[in-house]
């Protein structure tokens, strides 16, 4: 009765006040429950440990997956701007509506999809929610959307991406066909790379092959670290353990 009559409450004023990671933010309403957690510390200190080392105000941060925008809110107050992508669209309406609620003026938000390709994909979550932060271009399910997908070289063509020092991809395993089309852009610029990792998303068949695949090609970054900060190897990530459970990574120069 207490938490309907806080949602209500929230609701009625049009936001909620928490803070991440101690900074203090606007936020929707409707994910109050999840902002609780998050203004508590309770949501992946680890990723915020991330953004604080890694960006700063000569600095531009890439998000690649924002859902509703905890990580893109925080990295807006840390780098010097921001571009981040969410295709779904429930999420993306809640991600416009944060940044709005903060005044964010740095930071260019993106409804569509990266992918290998222009086109237009089918998306869904695993919960059948949406907007739930599960969406992914993996699944296609009858209550997904349809997304509006493009090309790594077309949003690289006409962008100044030269000063991004940090990336984070976390896409619902659509990462083992989209990592691959930044290659040529990572190698280049090499920047910090904090990447999700789902395989227990693929099939039995080809999850030791399809992670092996993408390990080497990002073995050009010569340290690998996982969320608690402990150095790993490639080799660490392929056994069954690892390919049974989902994973966040660091890889750096």
């Amino acid at each position: 009765m207490l938490t309907q009559a806080r949602k209500m409450f929230y609701r009625a004023r049009g936001y909620y006040a928490g803070q991440l990671n101690g900074e203090p933010f606007r936020l929707d309403p409707y994910h109050s429950k999840f902002w609780r957690k998050a203004s508590s510390g309770a949501w992946e200190p680890e990723t915020f440990a991330v953004l604080d080392e890694y960006l700063s105000p000569d600095q531009d941060y890439l998000d690649i997956g924002a859902w509703i925008g905890p990580t893109v809110l925080y990295g807006a107050r840390k780098a010097r701007r921001v571009w981040c992508f969410e295709p779904d669209p429930t999420a993306f309406r809640h991600l416009a509506w944060n940044l709005d609620l903060n005044d964010i003026t740095n930071v260019s938000a993106f409804g569509v999809a990266l992918s290998d390709q222009f086109g237009v994909a089918r998306m869904a979550s695993v919960r059948g929610e949406p907007g739930d932060s599960t969406s992914s271009l993996l699944h296609d399910g009858a209550h997904g959307n349809d997304a509006l997908t493009i090309a790594w070289d077309q949003f690289e063509a006409v962008n100044d991406l030269s000063g991004v020092s940090l990336v984070k991809m976390d896409i619902e395993g659509a990462e083992f066909f989209v990592l691959p089309t930044l290659l040529p852009w990572l190698k280049k610029q090499r920047p910090v790379l904090l990447l999700s990792l789902h395989a227990p998303m693929l099939g039995d068949n080809d999850r030791q092959s399809q992670m092996s695949e993408l390990l080497i090609s990002l073995s050009f970054y010569s340290q690998i670290y996982d969320d608690a900060g402990n150095h790993l190897s490639a080799q660490e990530l392929l056994n069954s353990e690892d390919l049974g459970r989902f994973r966040t990574i660091l890889l750096k120069d």
